[in-house]
């Protein structure tokens, strides 16, 4: 009787498990085609690739630098959301805002350039 209780107990929480695990692969969803779009759109492309140096580092640069940090899409949509000054070739300029129609189109783009 026991083994068959902890036999239940084992499932259902393998079943949570599974769940909890599926939401979050989910929730880390990027849609590649509307993330594109965007960095199209706002022709990111003309300083950025995604994996070759141009005037701004590429998305794969972009992405090891912030791999492991915390609140590293954070940082990523402060910076594209809020023109901060950068240097390029020792000139100082500030890099355009990401426009979008809503904050999540742009989070969709953060998770697309750290996903890289």
């Amino acid at each position: 009787m026991k083994q068959v209780q902890f036999s239940n107990v084992l499932r259902a929480l393998l079943a949570v498990g599974l769940t909890a695990g599926a939401l979050a692969v989910q929730a880390q969803a990027v849609d590649v085609a509307a993330a594109e779009d965007l960095i199209k759109v706002n022709k990111c492309g003309k300083c950025h690739s995604v994996d070759k140096q141009k005037d701004g580092p590429s998305f794969q640069k972009t992405a090891a630098k912030y791999k492991g940090k915390a609140d590293a899409e954070a940082k990523l949509f402060t910076h594209l959301t809020t023109a901060p000054t950068i240097e390029i070739d020792g000139a100082k300029e500030q890099h355009q805002k990401m426009k979008a129609k809503d904050d999540a189109a742009i989070k969709n783009a953060v998770k697309y350039i750290l996903s890289r």
